[in-house]
């Protein structure tokens, strides 16, 4: 599964930002599998944002962003995106956008990231 993540931004605390992943190259539908987007800031190990499951029917989010982010798919344009809302500087960070067959544990595919900074 080839994943390209697009979006990414400097924006100022408090706005907000829309990113989008598109997936291509896989050998099952889209459908087929969960997506997810996830963070990882200078020095720190990536960190789950957000999931949706292949059914669209369950989503999760960290507790940090709850309320804030929303992650939500277009199966037919096999893509997924995470609005982002009131965004603070410790949001600075590279997203990375991942999928994974809906019957496997790991998340085991990646996109290259889209750098989004938060600054005044």
């Amino acid at each position: 599964v080839q994943l390209v993540e697009s979006g990414g931004a400097l924006v100022q605390p408090g706005d907000s930002l829309i990113l989008s992943c598109t997936a291509s190259g896989f050998t099952f539908s889209f459908t087929s599998f969960d997506m997810s987007w996830w963070r990882q800031a200078p020095g720190k190990a990536r960190s789950l944002v957000a999931s949706i499951s292949y059914t669209s029917e369950s989503t999760t989010y960290a507790d940090s962003v709850k309320g804030r982010f929303t992650i939500f798919r277009d199966n037919a344009k096999n893509s997924v995106q995470l609005r982002m809302n009131n965004l603070n500087a410790d949001e600075t960070a590279v997203y990375y956008c991942g999928a994974r067959k809906h019957w496997v544990h790991e998340w085991d595919s990646w996109g290259q990231g889209t750098q989004v900074t938060v600054s005044s």
